[in-house]
């Protein structure tokens, strides 16, 4: 991606706070045994065009060398933790921009900043993808829309999303990928029993094909038959896959780093667009909190019968649209647009390890850290609320 698009590659801090060089230790430790929990984990949700917000933050991250030795994605965040856990650490950043350079529609910058002349640019831009498609992730597909008339044959999806495969078959390799050194966790749905379904690169190869099934969102992509199993995007089901990593209890203190693209909080809506586009956000962005206040559950309970034993903390950063944003922003990629979601992250991720650094931990078993910008930014180390994440 170009500096004008995507910003600069970002001045390496000079110094590392505690946290970083807590971090940094952990993520150069050797690789744990198998069926232990590593150290740093990076746990990314879904969101489509909003993905640049993961390479945002994957930058600040690698600026300071800290490596996460687990990822687990969906969707778009497959499609990320695939290029992090499929190529050396000095080249994943590079093959970041590769694929968000290809994503972008490279029309102009928007020409204001007035809200109005944003949003129309930005509404046209998301028409454009779902119009003509983008090179190298998805194009149009027959019937599609057409199937809605009666004399036409059925379909089961708008778009064709093939063209990612060979995206992904450039950009990952899927040997290194497979060797383990970076975990890859890749979450997917049943389509016929809504069951999450999870691949893990410590248990089985990850294809292509399996990074597919979790872009497959229903009804924009079709969904991805693997092993006789119909899959698709788990966004519906569980958009923020942090399930994983507590399948069993983690062996050694953890560090989980969970990037988040759709909000529960929000001013008020004034439009109807903004009304379909919390009702998007809600529905993608519940699943997580609720897991977050069942690990808060289930970790009081751990520090009641083991207080002594390992520690988990997350750090949960969600992405916060613009007013310039539409409902449709998961399909506007618009260089403002990239360009501004790719600074937000590098911002939250910035404020994130300072915060965190900053924050009396403390002895509990679970600290939560929340770091979710809306009107005002919201920093807490606690118990995560079960009426807002």
């Amino acid at each position: 991606m170009t500096d004008e698009v995507l910003g600069g590659e970002g001045e390496r801090a000079e110094h590392t706070t505690r946290a970083e060089q807590a971090i940094s230790t952990a993520a150069a430790a050797e690789q744990p045994a198998a069926g232990d929990r590593p150290q740093l984990a990076l746990v990314l949700g879904g969101g489509n065009a909003l993905g640049a917000y993961h390479a945002g933050a994957y930058e600040v991250l690698d600026s300071r060398g800290l490596w996460p030795s687990w990822v687990v994605g969906a969707s778009v965040g497959a499609v990320t933790g695939a290029i992090i856990a499929g190529n050396a650490p000095e080249e994943r950043l590079s093959k970041l921009r590769t694929f968000w350079s290809r994503a972008t529609q490279h029309t102009a910058p928007s020409p204001t900043e007035w809200l109005k002349p944003r949003q129309i640019y930005n509404g046209l831009h998301a028409l454009l993808a779902l119009t003509y498609g983008r090179p190298g992730l998805y194009r149009q597909r027959f019937p599609g829309l057409w199937s809605a008339l009666p004399w036409v044959p059925n379909d089961v999806c708008l778009l064709d999303h093939k063209p990612l495969l060979r995206t992904l078959e450039e950009l990952v390799d899927f040997e290194r990928l497979n060797r383990g050194e970076t975990r890859l966790t890749v979450a997917c749905a049943d389509v016929e029993t809504s069951e999450e379904v999870y691949f893990d690169s410590a248990r089985q190869e990850i294809r292509p094909e399996h990074i597919l099934a979790s872009t497959a969102i229903l009804p924009a992509f079709p969904p991805v038959e693997i092993d006789g199993r119909v899959l698709c995007d788990a966004g519906y089901v569980n958009n923020l896959p942090l399930d994983p990593l507590f399948e069993t209890e983690p062996e050694q203190d953890l560090l989980c780093l969970a990037l988040e693209l759709f909000s529960l909080r929000a001013p008020r809506p004034g439009s109807l667009d903004a009304v379909l586009e919390r009702a998007n956000d809600m529905i993608f962005a519940s699943a997580g909190r609720r897991t977050i206040a069942a690990l808060a559950r289930e970790y009081a309970l751990r520090q009641r019968l083991e207080p002594d034993g390992p520690t988990v903390t997350l750090l949960h950063l969600v992405y916060q649209a613009g007013a310039d944003e539409l409902a449709a922003k998961s399909f506007d990629f618009s260089p403002s647009s990239i360009r501004d979601r790719w600074a937000a992250g590098e911002r939250d991720m910035t404020s994130g390890l300072q915060s965190l650094d900053n924050k009396t931990l403390g002895k509990a078993r679970f600290r939560y850290l929340s770091l979710n910008r809306t009107s005002v930014a919201s920093e807490t180390m606690a118990q995560p609320s079960t009426t807002g994440a």
